[in-house]
């Protein structure tokens, strides 16, 4: 089986195992306690860790928050800021094509009474700043745009869109889950207010990730989980200490490894698209071709259907949208125009550190000749087979 599904979830890297199997048998103490050297080793674990998240993304240590998540994270950034905003400030401005971990919470505001704004984006998938530029108004308390999408890979100009959203007062968040380790991410150049994270899309473990809150910003969130005080505050509950152990661990590989990294999926991912570009006909690429994640790939296959698709290629992990979802059409390819037919027979493939160049040539083949075989026997009607 080839894995080329790394935008759903990365295997986690041995030297991260390493760094966090002590903290499960030997210094397992509660990063809480501080009467004790286990308690001390704990909580000198978590601030080294945080101080590397922090490194590759540019911040200070003690402005990254630890969650379970960024599914936690996005919700801290956004009903967070919901709550600490002013009477004269309840309308949030996001985009279509956001994950359902932002969508659904600034969905949530509006049956509270907010008035929301979701963005439509073409067929590029690339929010227009301009577009923010007249959707934000001095009521807005929140802008929230995703930095790399999870699904086809676009990369937006968010420091732009940060510069039009902070001339009307308005918090920027945005959920940098896919970017972390793929391309660089600074926050300060960014502009961003608040940035999700989540380890095990950067080769760290699953069930804890990071939201970066800046300087002075914490005075404009309120905590979603309370109870403890830990975290500044904003976020209550005992810390997972191995998983964040891991999740540092992980970020100092990436600040090491991440420009080699990137070099090497680009090409990989220029060598799969022109792979299928040569053996499948009509294949075309969701969303614009750059700016893109390295070895991020997401086609759409005429004259198949969808599950058939799936189901047919045995021995490649890949999906047809985010995992979550991965059983309907992807709102996002819907979003960009395309038919919920389209949507279903598109592929998202996702490349990683362990991807070769033969994974790549034996996976294009593989879905070539799936699609051949079933344009010969089960056509879809209205499209050539």
């Amino acid at each position: 089986m080839i894995y080329l599904d790394h935008h759903a979830t990365t295997p986690v890297d041995p030297r991260v195992l390493e760094a966090m199997l002590p903290y499960f048998t030997e210094a397992f103490g509660n990063a809480s306690s501080r009467t004790h050297r286990f308690g001390w080793e704990a909580n000198g674990a978590v601030e080294r860790a945080r101080k590397q998240v922090a490194a590759l993304i540019g911040a200070d240590a003690r402005e990254v928050i630890f969650t379970s998540g960024a599914t936690e994270a996005n919700h801290l950034a956004i009903a967070g800021a919901a709550a600490a905003a002013p009477p004269d400030r309840r309308h949030a401005v996001t985009v279509v094509t956001e994950h359902k971990a932002v969508l659904e919470p600034v969905r949530r505001l509006a049956a509270e009474g907010w008035s929301i704004t979701e963005l439509p984006v073409p067929a590029s998938g690339l929010v227009d700043p301009a577009a923010v530029a007249a959707a934000v108004t001095p009521a807005t308390a929140l802008v929230s745009v995703m930095l790399a999408h999870n699904e086809i890979g676009v990369v937006q100009p968010l420091a732009d869109i940060a510069r039009v959203a902070h001339a009307h007062g308005a918090l920027v968040h945005t959920d940098a889950v896919q970017a972390l380790g793929r391309i660089p991410v600074d926050v300060r150049t960014l502009g961003v207010d608040l940035a999700s994270f989540s380890a095990h899309k950067v080769y760290g473990p699953k069930g804890v990730g990071a939201l970066f809150v800046a300087r002075g910003v914490e005075k404009r969130l309120r905590a979603v989980i309370t109870g403890g005080g830990q975290e500044r505050g904003l976020r209550g509950g005992t810390l997972n200490v191995p998983g964040i152990v891991g999740f540092g661990a992980a970020c100092a590989v990436a600040t090491q490894e991440q420009a080699r990294d990137a070099a090497r999926l680009q090409s990989l991912g220029d060598r799969m698209w022109n792979a299928l570009r040569a053996q499948v006909e009509g294949v075309a690429l969701n969303g614009t071709v750059a700016p893109r994640l390295p070895g991020s790939v997401n086609v759409r296959i005429p004259g198949v259907e969808g599950e058939t698709l799936l189901l047919g290629l045995t021995d490649i992990a890949v999906s047809t949208g985010a995992a979550c979802l991965s059983a309907e059409p992807s709102h996002v390819l819907t979003a960009l125009g395309l038919s919920r037919d389209e949507s279903l027979a598109s592929l998202r493939i996702g490349l990683g550190r362990q991807t070769t160049e033969a994974d790549v040539d034996s996976a294009a083949a593989h879905i070539a000749a799936v699609v051949k075989h079933l344009r010969a026997t089960a056509p879809v009607a209205g499209v050539r087979g």
